[in-house]
């Protein structure tokens, strides 16, 4: 695909990136895919989909109380808890305000690894990288941000979420549809949204503006981006799922250029449809 190329011309010193469609096809690739980058918040894709896992297994419940007074697992994976982003503090009752949280991450998976068991970095391993052949990924470091990975595995991973296999379609349809909706909240990066929809785990596109997808990617285009430079998203309009990891962090460059890249890659995708 032409249209990755584009990444050659970020402020960056590395980039790698692909594309692949809802069958597991990758139609392109550019730059070092196999290169493990850190991936902030794009973390957040996979340990969401770790407790979709605990769930679909019984482990744990989506309205279990966990975290502040009130609060349940899906409040917590839908940054609903009242927790605030980096601290124990809380800053609303649950289900009020979007507040996007760091800290609700890491008392979720606090909360799979008691319920299983099992640390939560290995709950991870086993339930989603191991079945998925992503060996070069791995949690180091918190569950909302701690991640590393390369383009082959979240390539596998994003393969994964359009067509699963390791938990039904009903759960990952439920997890990128809109929880807790009208919503107001602040988009990091991008600032405040009147409604800053989110579904479990998965951020959701909607009629969110500015964004950090593209002008003509579909309301329902859902995933994550990390304040490394780094971004998974999944259009179910177009089929397709992009993945882009740099090595530098996310700011005004990568506000100015996503958008743009994004657009080229689906206007590339829709001219090769016909």
């Amino acid at each position: 695909m032409e249209s990755l190329q584009a990444v050659s011309s970020w402020p960056v010193d590395t980039a790698a990136t692909a594309v692949v469609d809802v069958r597991g096809e990758v139609l392109g690739a550019h730059g070092p895919v196999d290169r493990r980058f850190p991936l902030a918040s794009v973390t957040k894709l996979l340990t969401s989909y770790a407790v979709l896992v605990a769930v679909e297994e019984g482990a744990v419940e989506w309205d279990q109380p966990a975290g502040p007074e009130g609060s349940t697992v899906r409040h917590l994976i839908a940054h609903t808890s009242g927790l605030a982003f980096d601290s124990a503090d809380v800053q609303a009752a649950p289900g009020t305000r979007r507040i996007y949280s760091n800290t609700g991450f890491g008392v979720l998976a606090d909360f799979v690894a008691e319920a299983t068991g099992i640390p939560f970095e290995r709950y991870l391993a086993e339930a989603v990288f191991e079945p998925l052949g992503m060996a070069s990924s791995a949690l180091d470091g918190s569950a909302g941000a701690g991640g590393t990975s390369t383009v082959s595995d979240l390539v596998r991973f994003a393969a994964e979420v359009q067509a699963p296999k390791l938990v039904s379609a009903e759960q990952v349809a439920e997890a990128t549809t809109v929880a807790f909706p009208g919503l107001r909240g602040v988009l990091p990066g991008f600032g405040s949204q009147k409604e800053n929809d989110w579904g479990l785990g998965f951020e959701i596109r909607a009629g969110k503006s500015p964004h950090w997808t593209g002008t003509a990617s579909s309301p329902r285009t859902f995933g994550h981006f990390g304040q490394s430079g780094t971004f998974l998203w999944v259009d179910p309009d177009a089929g397709v799922a992009c993945v882009a990891l740099t090595d530098r962090d996310f700011g005004e460059w990568a506000a100015a250029a996503w958008p743009a890249f994004t657009d080229g890659v689906l206007a590339e995708l829709g001219r090769a449809r016909g």
